[in-house]
């Protein structure tokens, strides 16, 4: 039978006033089209990785095209999985360390797609900083907007994998570099370009990313860019369960897309059904073109003004729920990218959903985040499994 997994259950992004060492429990030939409207190949330009004010050259990528660029806004930090599920981390014998956050995730999940995108955020000077960069690089995403604290660590996090695939944080920082990204670090050319601007809610927890943060998403805002935003809401790195929620819906209705979970909704409501359509809209304002909610293996739920439904989701062992709902989202933009037209015809926007729901599908059969998220053809190649 297959295990269950949840799309909302992406890596934490960013570590903000967290403790050193508390726990948190969070709750893949040539292709055919089997009828669905599926994603075209993007373009990139050929961008530079910008360090602290110096440019370092990344050779080898295509031209990026801006009317399909997703800028993503966030954190990247390493994370060390343990080699054996289901035990503790003080049990386990060996961790593997795989590149995560979630807007990073995001934005490599949108490059394995084909499509084009850009990481804005900040890691330490060290190690682990370079090597997150290069993996941005190894992934053809655009790392113009990447800097490199020398004083803070590029944030860890320990996680254990528990038997049904769901996993237990610890992080270490104090603070992290990611924390400490300041609004005049920020590449606001690159901001203005996108087609549309992905973020969550972890950097707002503390000052300065918090006010980069609502900087760039108001620079992206002026320039006619779509806002889009996963909560991603991780309660223990937050001072109060109702500073998470002000936090969270401080920035509610500037959004144009957001993506949130069952358990997000009913955190949001103050204990409402997540499931009734009536407690749902209740989150819909009225300036938002799209509310995903994501039901895991399930598939998810979709509203606009004109009108909502579900689309089912593709049932897999689950061995690593890390960067699931990452991978739904960057299904979901990298489509909507390039062709935003898709929110006015329900018929192509439920093809696209389909689409992302297999992305995060994929992405629960492998250990890790970024390791995990699919291609383009493998995804493709999943639907057609199912179409057989």
């Amino acid at each position: 039978m297959a295990a269950l997994y949840s799309t909302s259950s992406c890596l934490y992004g960013s570590l903000a006033s967290y403790p050193f060492n508390k726990s948190v429990k969070m709750g893949r030939g040539k292709v055919t089209d089997p009828g669905y409207n599926f994603p075209p190949r993007f373009q990139r330009s050929t961008p530079k990785l910008h360090v602290q004010g110096k440019a370092l050259p990344v050779d080898g990528l295509p031209e990026i095209k801006d009317s399909s660029l997703v800028v993503c806004f966030g954190e990247m930090l390493i994370d060390f999985v343990p080699t054996i599920s289901g035990l503790s981390l003080a049990d386990a014998p060996a961790f593997k360390k795989a590149p995560g956050g979630a807007p990073a995730n995001v934005a490599v999940g949108i490059a394995r797609l084909g499509g084009s995108s850009a990481f804005i955020g900040k890691v330490g000077e060290d190690e682990f900083g370079y090597m997150l960069a290069n993996i941005l690089k190894e992934n053809n995403v655009n790392s113009e907007g990447m800097r490199f604290d020398p004083g803070a660590r590029t944030a860890l996090a320990f996680v254990t994998l528990r038997s049904d695939g769901e996993r237990e944080f610890m992080f270490y920082r104090n603070p992290s570099a990611d924390m400490l990204l300041q609004e005049n670090e920020l590449d606001f050319d690159l901001i203005r370009k996108a087609t549309i601007f992905h973020y969550g809610s972890i950097s707002l927890i503390t000052e300065p990313c918090k006010s980069a943060h609502i900087a760039a998403a108001k620079a992206a805002k002026d320039a006619g860019v779509v806002l889009s935003y996963d909560p991603n809401l991780r309660l223990p790195l937050w001072p109060s369960a109702e500073s998470a929620r002000e936090g969270i819906m401080s920035i509610w209705d500037t959004a144009d897309i957001i993506k949130v979970s069952e358990d997000e909704i009913s955190f949001l409501t103050q204990g409402e059904d997540p499931y009734d359509d009536a407690v749902v809209r209740k989150l819909f304002h009225r300036n938002l073109k799209l509310l995903l909610v994501t039901e895991g293996p399930h598939g998810c739920r979709y509203y606009t003004q004109e009108f909502s439904g579900r689309v089912k989701g593709l049932m897999v062992e689950a061995v690593d729920t890390t960067g699931a709902g990452d991978a739904f989202v960057a299904g979901t933009l990298s489509q909507l990218a390039s062709d935003l037209s898709l929110l006015q015809d329900e018929d192509r926007l439920r093809d696209a959903l389909r689409f992302s729901n297999v992305c995060g599908a994929l992405t629960v059969t492998e250990r890790g985040a970024i390791p995990a998220l699919p291609t383009r053809e493998a995804v493709l190649n999943a639907i057609l499994k199912t179409v057989a």
